[in-house]
């Protein structure tokens, strides 16, 4: 790749097929069991060379409300300057399409293409599990992107079993026009905190939940009317700790004609076992060798 040529690359986001909340550690965070299966939507990262003397990490984005120092792409970014702090400066540009409080974790799997594309940017040539390692201090879910496979979890969300033969189903993913807070919702009091350990046996026999979904729907009531509508013509289920709501279609003509008629604004997404990103990677470091 020249000096003065961008990296780009795809920030896949996720949903939960189902999520179990089996306990709570000592430090209040709360344990779990859940299915994360990536998607063929999501954001972009480009990366691109500035003055290397600056040794400065800057960040753009199509939406304004993200630039702040809490984006965690610029906590990725400075994490790594920690461990390699004499790499040059780079720009990178987010382009946003994840909606934000979604539960489909936009900002873990942008920290994590953050990584990955850093990573080769600077030439530190850090494993895929030193990413994921650095990637856990900022967020539970971003080892899921950094690994980029369909997965079922369980601790905080970092102990990840990959399903490379999962069904990839076309999903219709709709988002109510609220912003469902993940910190809300695990302080709430009626939180469900004691579903028994399961198997994935047991999600096979159907058995599974999402243990957010009653707090959201009571919390949100704009999530309960597109859960109420889409389960008129079959299974649905919230993703994560919401705001958006899926269901699974047998084409991508059926999800879109649904779309169409949706009481609220969503997207059409292919599910996939193995995510966008591994796949620029791996044809990045062919074209290298």
């Amino acid at each position: 790749m020249p000096a003065h040529a961008p990296l780009t690359l795809s920030a896949p986001c996720k949903i939960n097929l189902f999520l179990h909340i089996i306990g709570r550690r000592p430090d209040g965070y709360h344990l779990l069991q859940t299915l994360f299966q990536l998607l063929d939507f999501g954001d972009e990262l480009s990366f691109l060379a500035v003055d290397a003397s600056a040794q400065r990490v800057s960040l753009s984005c199509d939406n304004h409300l993200l630039l702040n120092d809490d984006n965690l792409i610029l906590k990725a970014a400075r994490l790594l300057q920690q461990h390699h702090p004499k790499v040059p400066g780079v720009h990178i540009h987010l382009r946003k399409r994840t909606p934000m409080g979604a539960g489909l974790g936009g900002g873990s799997s942008d920290a994590a293409t953050a990584l990955h594309g850093l990573n080769i940017f600077w030439k530190l040539g850090l494993s895929s599990s030193e990413l994921a390692a650095l990637g856990l201090a900022l967020g539970a879910d971003i080892p899921l992107f950094v690994h980029g496979h369909t997965a079922w979890a369980e601790g905080i969300g970092e102990h990840l079993t990959p399903l490379p033969h999962w069904d990839a189903p076309w999903l219709l993913v709709l988002k109510p026009p609220v912003h469902v807070s993940t910190a809300t919702i695990f302080r709430t009091n009626e939180l469900t905190r004691n579903t028994p350990p399961s198997t994935l046996h047991d999600f096979a026999a159907q058995r599974f939940r999402n243990d957010c979904e009653a707090v959201v729907c009571a919390l949100y009531p704009a999530v309960a009317e597109a859960l109420k509508w889409l389960r008129q013509s079959g299974h649905a289920f919230l993703t994560g700790t919401g705001a958006c709501v899926v269901q699974p279609c047998v084409s991508a003509t059926e999800a879109h004609q649904r779309l169409q008629q949706a009481p609220c604004a969503g997207f059409v997404a292919k599910a996939r076992n193995r995510s966008r990103l591994l796949d620029e990677i791996q044809g990045l470091n062919a074209i290298q060798r």
